[in-house]
């Protein structure tokens, strides 16, 4: 895939627009309002070759344009993002909780993506996995573009093997360790993902470690929400989840309750050496209900 036109700018890359066709000036201030209109007449907005957009510019339908986006306000993040490995391919790090691991809605500068390619000065790191923003551990990042698609693969093959910990409620009833298989559904514009009759697709080991609700989640598939639905279908919901078994509105800037969800280790072969490579996350996981933080350092 060929270079966006428009460098990373402050650890964000630029934003593509694929056109309807026709005088560009008048499409992106109909589909984006004055802001837009702003960027053109300021000669902000190019073409792919890189060539700027004037006023008279009529470009074909399916053609891209490019522009620096306006950023929304965000609560600064306050965790720190630990570095555990770094060579010349990949950029290993141990993500705190209540980060995205790259823009998405709300949640732009203020995401390890963004963070890291200012903070290390790498501007074509690029996550070669994904960490939802409210779980926190092993996150591996590609530092140049013609590795990329290599450490990919990996994890959109299976070919990573991935260990979690949680902290949930004990029931005696339940036996562990326990194959949790079951079919996950997540539709466009719902938060919650949802068990559904059918062939499973999703699929999980669950082990209780310790008496006091401390779990080990070895999954071998990789749904959105998987270990968070699964944990709660058992009746077992992750202490401190806000989505599972329903929905709890908390407040942007709240961090006083962290999910007790952390991705604590990572193995794969290496794509180019054929290594063998494993990662571990130094945090820990609080078990039982109470609160606290263990992401201040």
């Amino acid at each position: 895939m060929r270079p966006a036109p428009l460098p990373v700018r402050d650890g964000l890359g630029a934003a593509r627009v694929r056109l309807h066709g026709g005088a560009v000036l008048a499409e992106l201030t109909t589909r984006f309002g004055e802001q837009a209109r702003a960027k053109v007449l300021a000669g902000e907005v190019v073409d792919a070759a890189g060539a700027v957009i004037d006023e008279a510019t009529v470009l074909p339908t399916g053609a891209s344009v490019y522009l620096y986006r306006d950023l929304p306000d965000e609560v600064p993040v306050p965790f720190d993002i630990p570095v555990l490995h770094r060579d010349d391919d990949i950029v290993v790090v141990d993500k705190p909780h209540f980060l995205a691991t790259m823009p998405r809605g709300s949640h732009v500068a203020q995401t390890a993506l963004v963070r890291l390619r200012k903070e290390l000065g790498l501007p074509e790191l690029s996550p070669a996995h994904r960490l939802d923003r409210l779980t926190a551990g092993v996150l591996v990042f590609t530092t140049r573009r013609e590795v990329r698609g290599a450490y990919q693969m990996l994890f959109a093959r299976g070919e990573v093997r991935k260990t979690y910990l949680a902290g949930a409620a004990v029931d005696p009833a339940l036996v562990f360790p326990r194959l949790v298989r079951s079919r996950i559904i997540k539709r466009r514009s719902h938060l919650q993902a949802v068990c559904e009759p059918g062939e499973p697709n999703a699929e999980t080991l669950v082990e209780l470690l310790s008496p006091d609700g401390l779990y080990r989640l070895t999954p071998r598939t990789g749904r959105t929400h998987q270990l968070r639905v699964q944990m709660a279908s058992l009746g077992l919901p992750i202490i401190g989840d806000p989505l599972y078994p329903k929905v709890i509105d908390v407040p942007a800037g709240d961090f006083s309750t962290p999910l007790r969800l952390l991705a604590q280790r990572i193995e794969f072969d290496d794509p180019f050496t054929g290594s063998r490579r494993m990662f571990l996350s130094r945090r820990t996981i609080e078990v039982g209900s109470g609160g606290g933080h263990d992401d201040a350092g």
